[in-house]
């Protein structure tokens, strides 16, 4: 069982981005979070003592992590928490890593643009990539999958701007 959290704080590190010999896209960083406390007698805040982690993404998150953040960000991570003591030599400690499964900037603290991806050839088939948009309704052929404004996202984002989607729950 793998415990999920979901933590707040500053890239520490530039992410690091390594593809293995199997084409799996990884990419990694330092993540520093702590707590912010008011005391109330002097009217001043002050930091708690910081958490370090080491976060992982995979894929294509992977992917978009390394080219949309930076050393210095202020970012929300949710993922799974993993604990682990280890040994090198005659030293031992505790690493604490988060496999994350999603993350963004914290737009308290600052503006952010999105910019929608090609889905990678590993996604899997069972969820339709968002630039394909809707799904052929009853009575439509196989030409509603190949036209051109669902292959182009610029004109997935308009039909979206201006169409009425009804999404179910």
């Amino acid at each position: 069982m793998s415990d999920s959290i979901t933590l707040t704080g500053i890239v520490a590190t530039d992410p690091r981005h390594v593809v293995t010999g199997t084409g799996l896209h990884i990419t990694s960083f330092r993540f520093a979070s702590n707590q912010r406390k008011y005391d109330r007698e002097t009217g001043t805040w002050s930091d708690g003592d910081t958490n370090w982690y080491t976060v992982s993404t995979f894929r294509q998150l992977a992917s978009n992590v390394v080219g949309s953040v930076r050393k210095g960000q202020r970012l929300l991570v949710t993922g799974r928490l993993r604990v682990r003591e280890w040994t090198a030599g005659d030293k031992t400690g505790t690493s604490v890593e988060i496999d994350a499964d999603s993350l963004g900037h914290d737009l308290t603290w600052g503006s952010s643009v999105f910019t929608r991806t090609a889905p990678s050839a590993s996604a899997p088939a069972e969820f339709p990539s968002e630039g394909d948009g809707p799904a052929p309704t009853e009575g439509e052929g196989p030409e509603a999958s190949s036209r051109s404004d669902d292959r182009d996202p610029a004109e997935a984002d308009r039909r979206l701007e201006t169409d009425d989607v009804s999404v179910p729950f």
